[in-house]
């Protein structure tokens, strides 16, 4: 160790430690029984307070009753504060408490609708163990969040409601600001030291771009993947590690509930853009709701980086996605909200073309592609799996062979009497030209004898659509017999 000044302080003090990581219940009851299994692993931790000679009977058996299991919320609030008690009275010295992930609990009661019981519950933990607690030298916080420190009439009550007396760094200060990554120097050293050197460009791409007070760190926790796939696997490629974190759910949850002009700024970000917001420095997860807000929270959770600062005193920044990892978490999400809506809106598009409602099947398609992301391929390749993905609830045959040649997309009835759909797709360059696409799909249907084809084997009922797509615009076109 390097640091004299740190060594000072090694093994001077007992510390409680205690990560809130795995909170992730969908109730508040069982956070409260998750909550005292760490409690259980901080007394495993210390067995030499079990029989300590130095602790009263009463404090003994107090320890007994958390070691077994305390599930009474009042005594899992008062845990922390107890335990710092015991170790001070068996050492002699004050304690130092670091709590990592605290956020975590909260995340997930916010998702889960219990918010306002977690906020009261931690609050409790966190006064009575870092606020009113003679056997306390220092505590430590880390989470992604820098919570408020006081409740205001839009936010609700905070979690830190009463503790005045501690210091927040966050992603805009620069004590230890290279600490939360990894330095481009030590990626070179650790690119050096496993014989890695050619991937400097991909590891650059996929995993840098975060910024802690001026400071450009990559993602530890992914380089690490990463290399350890470079030494253990015979796959090279990167991926999105973290595209596997639970921490993605409430992303998707903004993107599901996104205004019109939320989703035009996620599509701008996913495709590689720079949006500006104001970003706000204390956050409550009730806040979170409201839609600058929301880019707060991306922000401090990684999911976006500071560009530059517009306006300082506003505190106005342009953002984007730090890295293609992350731009995979956002097309991934996206994709996945978009795949839903395809599903949803696909039996109300069918019906409307076996009724021949051109306009209402125009726009609900038009709706659906419009809430896709420019990310995509608007190629034909898209559109045909677009439409297959609305259908796919139905008998749908892809290229059938018909007539003189292929269609596109067929969509047959169980019943040969009943009602059946063909469907011919084309692609514009050029939003002006959807017009004749449409109409030259229709006459390939005609003069490629596709309809004759499916009558000729019973269907005696098809109807004919020509679909020309740009982008996220598209004109259908009815096939007049």
């Amino acid at each position: 160790m390097s640091n004299p000044k740190a060594l000072t302080y090694q093994n001077r003090y007992p510390v409680i430690f205690l990560t809130l990581k795995d909170m992730k219940n969908n109730t508040f009851e069982k956070q409260l029984k998750m909550f005292s299994k760490i409690i259980v692993n901080i007394i495993e931790a210390f067995p030499e307070l079990w029989n300590s000679d130095k602790l009263s009977s009463a404090s003994l058996k107090t320890i007994e009753m958390y070691h077994e299991g305390a599930q009474e919320e009042i005594d899992l609030q008062v845990s922390l504060q107890f335990i710092a008690q015991c170790l001070m009275q068996h050492y002699g010295k004050k304690v130092i408490i670091i709590i990592d992930e605290y956020d975590v609990p909260l995340q997930n009661a916010y998702l889960n609708g219990y918010y306002d019981d977690m906020v009261n519950f931690l609050r409790n933990v966190f006064s009575t163990a870092l606020k009113t607690n003679d056997a306390l030298e220092k505590g430590v916080l880390t989470g992604c969040l820098r919570i408020a420190k006081e409740s205001t009439p839009q936010a609700g009550f905070s979690l830190f409601t009463g503790l005045n007396n501690f210091k927040v760094n966050s992603i805009f200060d620069e004590v230890s600001r290279q600490r939360f990554g990894f330095t481009q120097s030590e990626i070179d050293l650790l690119l050096q030291a496993y014989h890695a050197e050619e991937y400097k460009a991909v590891v650059k791409e996929w995993y840098d771009g975060y910024e802690f007070g001026g400071c450009d760190v990559y993602n530890p926790w992914s380089v690490l993947m990463y290399m350890d796939r470079l030494l253990n696997s015979s796959r090279k490629m990167p991926e999105s590690f973290w595209a596997n974190t639970s921490g993605n759910d409430i992303i998707y949850r903004y993107v599901k509930e996104a205004n019109p002009l939320m989703r035009e700024e996620f599509d701008v970000l996913a495709s590689g853009g720079m949006i500006e917001k104001p970003i706000k420095d204390d956050l409550t997860y009730r806040e979170m709701d409201q839609i600058n807000n929301v880019y707060s929270f991306l922000l401090y959770t990684g999911y976006l980086k500071v560009v530059s600062c517009v306006n300082e005193e506003e505190k106005r920044y342009r953002l984007m996605i730090p890295n293609k990892e992350i731009k995979r978490v956002y097309v991934s999400i996206f994709r996945e909200w978009f795949d839903e809506q395809v599903k949803n809106n696909g039996a109300t598009f069918v019906e409307a073309l076996k009724q021949k409602d051109i306009s209402g099947a125009t726009e609900l398609l038009n709706t659906v592609l419009f809430q896709s992301i420019s990310y995509f391929d608007y190629d034909e390749k898209f559109y045909h799996g677009l439409l297959l993905g609305m259908m796919s609830e139905y008998q749908v045959v892809s290229n059938q062979e018909s007539g003189l040649g292929r269609s596109d997309i067929t969509l047959l009835p169980i019943s040969r009497l009943s009602r059946g759909v063909l469907l011919e797709l084309k692609v514009a360059k050029r939003e002006e030209d959807l017009q004749k696409l449409a109409e030259q799909a229709c006459k390939q249907i005609i003069d490629m004898k596709y309809m004759e084809g499916l009558q000729r084997k019973g269907y005696e009922d098809i109807v004919g659509y020509g679909i020309a797509f740009y982008k996220k615009s598209c004109i259908i076109q009815y096939v007049k017999k």
